[in-house]
């Protein structure tokens, strides 16, 4: 699963969607996407490498990303 930390990047920043839209040089609709836990995925790279820079912080910043556990206790049973 995919969470995004874009909404508290904006806070610790001080920004607002317009400033970061307006800074970052992307649409407030594409803000509001990377901003969704449901909707990051649907962001394309140069988008989320834009906003990071913004923020001066990485893509990987904007997101966190946890494996699925049923996924995980599969590979450790699959043989290379």
């Amino acid at each position: 699963m995919i969470t995004s930390n874009l909404k508290l990047l904006m806070k610790q920043k001080g920004k607002t969607l317009r400033q970061l839209s307006a800074d970052a040089l992307v649409s407030e609709n594409t803000i509001l996407k990377a901003r969704s836990s449901l909707s990051i995925i649907d962001c394309n790279l140069r988008s989320l490498a834009r906003i990071a820079e913004a923020l001066d912080c990485s893509v990987k910043d904007l997101f966190e990303h946890e494996k699925n556990k049923k996924s995980l206790k599969a590979h450790k049973h699959e043989k290379p």
